[in-house]
């Protein structure tokens, strides 16, 4: 019997009976998963908000919970949606982010937001990236003045690596304005480090 991807009912050659074949799910590369913070708690200890909602391996399940859950518009001030490669916490503390960094972009729009959040959604779970065991993912932050989207990355110190990834990332979401590339390092350190890299 023949492979049907539209799920409708197809004659089996040998006993003529009809049978519905049901599609079969669109694997993904790896697994990933979604984070939720919501940081608008007084005196609470950052990451301590800080929860796993959903991982999925299949682009169904990615559009399904994106179009019902996981759009920035829809959270709340001081808040962030994270989707990170399975089994690595959005945290600098995770032995996979421990020595890397992240490129930021600001938007003052929320549709702004929304549209470049999901180019760098699909962007990730497609492996549109040149070096994607590289990507750790990616966090939007919901703000008052400003909301901000960051890429985050492994090794800060490649920065052959970094540059490949900032350029294609702007161009992915389609900004004219500079990127930075911030080493998690510096901003451990102080709150408003400077930029090592910039495209």
């Amino acid at each position: 019997m023949a492979a049907n991807e539209a799920g409708i009912e197809v004659t089996t050659p040998t006993t003529g009976e009809l049978v519905t074949e049901q599609p079969q799910p669109h694997k993904l590369e790896r697994k990933w998963t979604f984070w939720f913070d919501n940081q608008s708690k007084q005196g609470a200890a950052w990451g301590t908000c800080l929860r796993k909602v959903y991982s999925f391996d299949t682009v169904e399940e990615f559009w399904c919970l994106y179009e019902q859950v996981f759009k920035p518009s829809k959270l709340p001030g001081n808040a962030d949606f994270h989707l990170f490669k399975d089994g690595i916490e959005p945290k600098w503390e995770d032995p996979v982010c421990a020595s890397g960094g992240k490129w930021s972009v600001t938007s003052s729009r929320k549709a702004d937001l929304d549209t470049m959040w999901l180019e760098t959604l699909m962007a990730l779970i497609g492996e549109q990236f040149d070096e994607p065991d590289e990507i750790c993912g990616v966090v939007a932050s919901v703000r008052q003045r400003q909301d901000k989207l960051a890429l985050w990355t492994k090794a800060a110190a490649n920065e052959a690596a970094q540059m490949s990834i900032g350029r294609k990332w702007k161009e992915i979401i389609d900004v004219n304005d500079k990127i930075t590339y911030s080493f998690h390092d510096d901003s451990k350190r102080e709150r408003n480090a400077k930029s090592r890299y910039n495209v």
